[in-house]
């Protein structure tokens, strides 16, 4: 494999994604610890790739693809887990893979015309803000009541990490009028 071409920033990438069937299997034989470890090794390397891109000015168009598409997988599988163990609720999920495919259609049509998303501040604020959620979630905290009560915090972050999704989505589809309104018109 020619690393030059290739691109280590890539690699990055596709060691994230390819690293997520093993947070999966953490997460599938509950291995809270390890789970949670893993997501964050994941996440870190996130900021990784996107540095040593434009350190080693290796910013590629497969790059602006893969890291987004990486995100989502390693976001979207925690958060059916998440839900699957009853600490998001259903709704929060939805709208937060909604936002995904939206955005996800928007780049394909976008790629249909020769056109390239990367993502956005907004795109990186919700992931931030996803990640973060999700790792306190998986942590050993995750599970403990606010002040001695049923309230946990699951909620409130599933909240923040709805309305992350929603800012984040309008913001991208907003940006990229242009492309939504042009295709309207072929249609």
């Amino acid at each position: 494999m020619n690393l030059k071409k290739t691109g280590i920033p890539n690699l990055v990438t596709a060691a994230r994604i390819a690293l997520i069937p093993v947070f999966m299997v953490c997460m599938e034989f509950y291995w809270p610890i390890t789970a949670m470890t893993l997501f964050i090794v994941i996440s870190l390397t996130d900021a990784l790739d996107g540095y040593l891109a434009r350190r080693m000015n290796q910013v590629t168009d497969l790059g602006k693809i893969l890291d987004p598409l990486a995100d989502k997988l390693l976001v979207t599988v925690a958060v059916l887990y998440l839900t699957a163990d009853a600490q998001i609720e259903v709704w929060v999920a939805i709208i937060i893979i909604a936002r995904e495919f939206v955005v996800s259609s928007l780049r394909v049509v976008a790629a249909s015309k020769g056109l390239v998303i990367a993502a956005g501040w907004s795109g990186k604020i919700k992931t931030t803000v996803q990640l973060v959620a999700i790792t306190f979630m998986l942590s050993p905290w995750g599970y403990a009541p606010i002040f001695s009560t049923d309230f946990y915090w699951a909620g409130p972050l599933g909240w923040l990490m709805a309305l992350a999704a929603l800012w984040s989505g309008a913001d991208y589809l907003w940006k990229h009028r242009g492309i939504v309104k042009q295709n309207e018109k072929e249609i």
